[in-house]
């Protein structure tokens, strides 16, 4: 089964604890930091667009952006009650991003880099978003670190909720961390179903991120730990990149 076909229906409940409120608050902080005012965000790998829905209700103007139809519908269930322009949704791979202007500032969050595991596809990415961040706008990302891919070799990990049931079990190989996912979701008569996924992400080193940021045009290039505004400390498991579209 292709990567979130099945864990898509399930993603937000079993990834409840990752604090989308406190990186959200953060994103703000550097949005303020932009030498440009921000108000039209791309959120490049928006998935089930918890954070797209979150800042639009903060006010922002949004486009989400996503390779995975399945993630993409569920993304644009979440309409709800939020206040504010209703996001655009487009299915879209990062490396082939196509928008018709340009945003303020661009996100990608929750180490959705990591998942391409090519090179170039990682350049590429780099340069179609410098074609659609205004001039001054800012790139905002964070990816996983080694320290936290070495931790996860040979790990299993399990998640439950009253309506399904997930095994993840891990091996991180020349720079490739490989999660095969079991997931158990109950059904409406109540027998459980079972889907089986693969994920990959590759590790990349900071200074070859922070080079190829440069190549594409992107300056004043800060690193920072996991939700601060300092360099990372010894053992951070994510980080993130904030940079300028010269």
């Amino acid at each position: 089964m292709n990567a979130y076909q099945g864990l898509a229906g399930a993603y937000d409940s079993l990834t409840g604890d990752v604090a989308y409120e406190k990186r959200a608050d953060y994103l703000e902080k550097l949005f303020a930091r932009s030498r440009i005012p921000v108000h039209t965000v791309l959120d490049l790998a928006c998935g089930t667009g918890t954070m797209t829905w979150l800042l639009t209700g903060r006010g922002y103007e949004m486009i989400g952006a996503d390779a995975s139809e399945e993630m993409l519908a569920a993304a644009m269930m979440k309409s709800g009650s939020v206040e504010g322009i209703a996001p655009i949704f487009l299915h879209q791979s990062m490396p082939r991003l196509d928008l018709y202007g340009t945003v303020d500032a661009a996100i990608c969050c929750l180490d959705s880099l990591n998942y391409l595991t090519s090179p170039a596809d990682v350049q590429r990415t780099f340069q179609r978003l410098h074609l659609f961040i205004a001039p001054g706008g800012e790139l905002i990302f964070d990816v996983n670190t080694l320290d936290k891919f070495q931790s996860l070799d040979g790990q299993v990990f399990l998640d439950e909720t009253e309506e399904s049931y997930c095994v993840w079990r891990t091996e991180f190989r020349r720079n490739i961390c490989s999660y095969w996912v079991d997931l158990f979701r109950k059904g409406t008569d109540g027998r459980y179903r079972r889907d089986t996924e693969l994920h990959r992400q590759r590790y990349y080193a900071p200074e070859d991120l922070a080079g190829w940021l440069r190549e594409a045009g992107f300056g004043n290039i800060r690193v920072y730990g996991d939700c601060r505004l300092r360099r990372p400390k010894d053992g951070e498991q994510r980080i993130y990149f904030c940079c300028t579209r010269e």
